[in-house]
């Protein structure tokens, strides 16, 4: 089983940063793809940040430019870096990693609990 932790939430001021770190725990042997996504209140969770096995990244229009995506493979982790936020940033952030564990060889999706991003004007 893989376990995922979210954290480096929190209230900013718009035009402010944050980074999100995702850390991923448990018999794992390798992340391979990892995302970031948000949902705001009464909307349908959105990606915002994807990075492939390759290190390869896509981001949603309304954050290009401003956040960054990246991973570290050696300490299970993915981060996303914010810049510039924006009051319409305002939303619960969740990693989403395509995980393979070891013993039994596993590969399947896992979500995290969430972190709160409050950006105010």
């Amino acid at each position: 089983q893989v376990q995922l932790v979210e954290s480096g939430g929190g209230l900013v001021q718009a035009g402010g940063s944050l980074t999100l770190s995702c850390v991923a725990s448990g018999n794992i042997l390798s992340i391979n793809t990892a995302g970031w996504y948000r949902q705001a209140p009464g909307k349908q969770r959105e990606l915002v940040a994807h990075i492939s096995d390759g290190a390869g990244k896509r981001y949603a229009d309304s954050v290009k430019g401003r956040f960054t995506i990246s991973r570290d493979n050696a300490k299970n982790t993915v981060y996303l870096l914010m810049n510039d936020l924006r009051p319409e940033d305002t939303a619960d952030y969740y990693c989403n990693v395509d995980a393979s564990t070891r013993s039994p060889w596993t590969r399947d999706f896992y979500w995290g609990q969430g972190t709160q991003v409050t950006v105010s004007s």
